[in-house]
């Protein structure tokens, strides 16, 4: 592990429980984080990523350091000769992502994008049924996400644009990986605006984007993160899908306006050993769905559409609608992207998260915010065709 913060909670409770899988080592700047690491797993811990790959007992490193890293640390570990799984964004700039490319052929490295949503086992069977031809070809693709995303503690880098900050480069992935893999992957050109309007926080809170394939199919994507409005009150299953309540949520606005706010103690409660953790870690039973980072998703097909339901998929046809379970029973979605590196480093099989893959989606995350600058239409240049298969 490279990098144990908020992001290495939610998928350490996935490694623990496979088989496959060994955590023998882990890097961060946090001595706390670190001395639970070790105590937790009886692993070496590094307060450096240098030092962490020159261990030879490491064989992947998953690098969910902050965002302005992902590209070096991806790249020290690559010259070490390490596979690596990347957390989004892949990196802040197409220059970096080629330089992760060619670092992982240059060293014969298997190299996964972990953007999570679309490994989950909701996506991977919407694409199964679009695949299969069951309701006609694919139309049209919309998902908006209302999320409280931006009252969430943030650390320091996480409030600056320049280092990957906001929104658009924190959640865009999420939504653009997924558009992307359930219509072709091959984006033709992007229409964004972004949004930046509470004074709290000097970041974009909001995004949309019409996005337009090759094959002519549109897809319109948005997330509000000001958590205001919560998507998951459009559920009737939702209640309040959000770790704050209403109130909660007003009271931490007025922290950040009046500069009350203790985010660092706030962002470490909730690392491995905070006193928050358990809140992430929780995977004793299957929980129903619920609009967050990703959102409400719906793709329309010619005879249908299709979207989430409570524990499945619902699909609208002529035949009324039938609520389909999920490929694999469902379960954690965070085990696709385990599984994808393990059947690549161990079985030789082909990754499909991919380097030019992941350079894909961060082309089209640019450009939404390129586009909302510029106030103009971007084509794109970068796109690759998703996998053919799953």
């Amino acid at each position: 592990m490279a990098g144990i913060g908020v992001g290495a909670a939610e998928i350490l409770p996935a490694m623990e429980q496979m088989a496959e899988f060994e955590l023998v080592a882990a890097a961060d700047v946090n001595p706390r984080v670190l001395e639970t690491f070790r105590r937790r797993y009886g692993a070496k811990t590094y307060d450096s990523v240098e030092t962490m790959c020159a261990d030879p007992d490491v064989e992947a490193v998953w690098v969910s350091t902050p965002n302005r890293f992902h590209a070096p640390h991806t790249i020290i570990a690559a010259n070490a000769g390490k596979h690596v799984v990347v957390e989004k964004p892949m990196a802040l700039s197409l220059q970096e992502a080629e330089n992760m490319i060619e670092a992982s052929i240059k060293n014969k490295i298997k190299l996964l994008c972990g953007h999570t949503q679309s490994f989950g086992p909701h996506i991977r069977t919407m694409r199964k049924i679009i695949r299969s031809g069951a309701l006609g070809s694919l139309c049209a693709l919309h998902v908006w996400a209302y999320t409280d995303w931006m009252l969430r503690p943030r650390t320091t880098e996480e409030l600056d644009i320049d280092q990957g900050g906001g929104v658009p480069y924190r959640q865009g992935p999420h939504q653009i990986d997924t558009l992307r893999l359930l219509a072709g992957g091959l984006v033709r050109s992007v229409r964004g605006s972004v949004g930046q309007w509470f004074k709290g926080r000097p970041i974009p809170g909001y995004y949309s984007a019409f996005l337009e394939f090759e094959n002519g199919t549109p897809a319109t994507l948005m997330h509000n993160g000001y958590g205001y409005f919560l998507a998951s009150e459009l559920v009737p299953w939702g209640g309040q899908n959000s770790r704050y309540s209403e109130a909660e949520r007003a009271a931490i606005r007025r922290s950040l306006l009046d500069g009350t706010r203790k985010e660092s103690g706030d962002k470490d409660d909730m690392r491995i050993g905070g006193s928050r953790e358990s809140e992430i870690r929780d995977r004793s039973k299957p929980k129903p769905w619920l609009p967050n980072d990703l959102g409400i998703l719906v793709a329309s097909c010619e005879r249908g559409d299709i979207r989430q339901s409570q524990y499945g998929l619902f699909v609208h046809s002529d035949d009324g609608i039938q609520d389909v379970p999920l490929e694999g029973g469902g379960g954690p979605s965070r085990r696709g992207e385990l599984m994808e590196l393990y059947h690549a480093v161990v079985l030789d099989k082909p990754i499909r998260h991919n380097g030019p893959w992941g350079m894909a989606t961060l082309e089209v995350c640019l450009a939404i915010m390129h586009s909302a600058k510029e106030r103009k239409e971007v084509f794109l240049k970068h796109q690759v065709p998703a996998p053919e298969e799953d």
